[in-house]
């Protein structure tokens, strides 16, 4: 078992006992704000199993049907947590909604209260250790979950605040305006998670300043060579993709160019992790003057 997949297993662990503590809370008090505040720890655990599912799929090696490998599945489990966050916010708004008319002060309110601080402190634990994680491996399905956590630890520590309000004002409906900022919260939450995967999903160009490290590592390690152009990039979980052209001098063994090759491929993935580098080497005449120019 890779370090990827015990880590989704600990979080689908660690949410399932928040929500327990969240759900109490919420039926201690009848609170919109707590109920808010716990159906989005719901799709905490749910998303925490999809992306058990994903990190699973995408550490197994390539195969005849995936000689790219399985990385996108992480993706995928992105994208269904987007999905189930803004299904979340739905279900917030209606139960809004329906107690609008007849709002009613929470009760057993510190309770409550301690049970959804007691939630939201190892959400803040578990969500910093998350991000650590991600980043080592590079890994999407971690990283959104780190990101989710610690939205739902400010959303937390925004509802109790509200909470706290309503029960030093005793105005009922304040608690079912909590709830709707939540859910607003929420939603702009699951936009978010989803652009970034659908973009992946599509083969986004890594971010500009990689791609500047990249054209770097290209021009300073490939002496011998006349220039290298037509750069592409794309990232699927914790591989970077890169594809160019590099012109070598029309009389140059194929060796020679192999060594130069070997070489920028070792100075690539020393710069950016784990990565697939497919170099296509043309002679002299193909130079274009233009993308990464390298001196010789």
């Amino acid at each position: 078992m890779t370090g990827a997949v015990r880590i989704a297993w600990a979080s689908l662990a660690v949410s399932i006992g928040v929500v327990a503590l969240k759900l109490l809370a919420w039926q201690l008090t009848g609170s919109v704000a707590l109920y808010s505040d716990a159906l989005e720890t719901v799709v905490n655990v749910a998303t925490a199993a999809a992306a058990l599912v994903a990190v699973t799929i995408s550490v197994q090696p390539p195969d005849d049907q995936h000689p790219y490998g399985h990385q996108k599945a992480e993706y995928f489990s992105a994208v269904a947590e987007g999905v189930l966050i803004l299904g979340a916010a739905l279900l917030i708004a209606r139960e809004i909604t329906l107690r609008w008319s007849d709002p009613a002060l929470p009760s057993l309110p510190w309770l409550g209260v301690a049970a959804t601080a007691s939630a939201t402190g190892i959400n803040a634990v578990w969500s910093r250790s998350l991000l650590a994680f991600g980043r080592r491996w590079k890994s999407p399905a971690i990283l959104a979950g780190s990101r989710h956590l610690m939205t739902d630890v400010w959303t937390s520590l925004a509802v109790l605040l509200g909470f706290a309000l309503v029960v030093a004002t005793g105005i009922a409906r304040l608690d079912l305006i909590v709830g709707g900022v939540v859910a607003a919260n929420i939603v702009r939450t699951g936009y978010v998670v989803t652009r970034e995967s659908v973009g992946a999903l599509m083969d986004q160009s890594v971010d500009a300043a990689t791609l500047a490290r990249i054209r770097q590592v290209v021009a300073g390690n490939a002496e011998g060579a006349i220039e290298a152009h037509d750069l592409r990039t794309r990232r699927a979980g914790r591989v970077t993709f890169i594809e160019f052209h590099l012109v070598v001098p029309e009389r140059m063994a194929v060796g020679d160019a192999h060594v130069i090759c070997d070489a920028l491929e070792a100075a690539l993935r020393a710069e950016v992790g784990e990565a697939l580098i497919t170099i296509h080497v043309e002679p002299a005449g193909k130079a274009k003057h233009k993308g990464v120019l390298v001196l010789s």
